[in-house]
């Protein structure tokens, strides 16, 4: 733990949810962080309560100029990178009849293309430190089939093999690619879901954002023999018919964790 004291990682979607109780966690821990997100007002008060530790910035993960110019604040800042948690992303309700191409499109830009150019772009500032870890935030969603969800499904797939290749490309660097698969946890994104979607697991009840931050924090500061590897918070929901189906009505904000 001690070797990451010090050093920097920066969380997308850091603002609220998962994001933000990963920000805290590695904060903790001494790592200094950049609390990325679209969210400013409530992202600049995360970065805020953290002190020198931390710092907000604004970015549009499916914007490759803004990658990298706040990539380059970031290392002027705390120095190279030394973790990437890839945790925006946003849900469009709609099966493979009824969703829009547009919204299609704009779930993958924001849960596949973000990932993608976060890796692509922090790739020579993990390498300056070094090497490091790379934290894509998947979902149960890329383990399984899910109806009315196809855009999300397909997303949290991709993003799945998104980090098995990155694992095999960046290894040479010294570079960690890992990927991790909540299932319902209570987040702002989750908030019109009712509670059953989470009463046929075995743990039946919603996650919550600090289980999920616990275990990124693991993968990055103890889990240093896991590369390409899934870890699976889901309180057991892949492990017999999985949770509830929302249905098409209901609604959930289209926002970052």
């Amino acid at each position: 733990m001690g070797s990451f004291e010090g050093r920097a990682a920066l969380v997308t979607g850091g603002a609220r949810g998962i994001g933000e109780a990963t920000v805290r966690a590695l904060a903790a821990v001494g790592i200094n962080v950049i609390v990325a997100d679209v969210l400013d007002e409530e992202g600049a008060a995360v970065a805020a309560s953290l002190g020198a530790s931390a710092v907000y910035q604004h970015l549009d993960v499916t914007d490759v100029d803004n990658w990298n110019a706040v990539l380059a604040q970031s290392e002027r800042q705390f120095g190279p990178l030394t973790a990437l948690v890839n945790n925006a992303g946003i849900l469009e309700f709609g099966g493979v009849g009824d969703l829009e191409p547009a919204a299609f499109w704009r779930v993958l830009d924001v849960n596949l293309v973000g990932p993608f150019l976060g890796i692509h772009c922090a790739a020579a500032s993990l390498r300056r430190a070094g090497g490091g870890v790379v934290v894509n935030v998947s979902s149960t969603a890329g383990l399984m089939g899910y109806q009315n969800l196809a855009g999300y499904v397909a997303s949290k797939w991709g993003l799945r093999g998104l980090t098995k290749a990155a694992a095999l490309d960046l290894s040479e660097a010294n570079i960690r690619v890992c990927s991790v698969h909540p299932g319902p946890i209570a987040t702002p994104m989750t908030a019109g879901l009712d509670a059953s979607v989470a009463a046929g697991q075995p743990i039946a009840r919603f996650g919550q954002p600090e289980e999920v931050a616990a275990m990124i924090r693991f993968m990055i500061v103890e889990g240093t023999y896991s590369t390409g590897s899934e870890f699976i918070i889901d309180g057991g929901a892949v492990t017999g018919t999985g949770p509830v189906v929302a249905p098409s009505t209901a609604e959930v904000p289209a926002a970052a964790r």
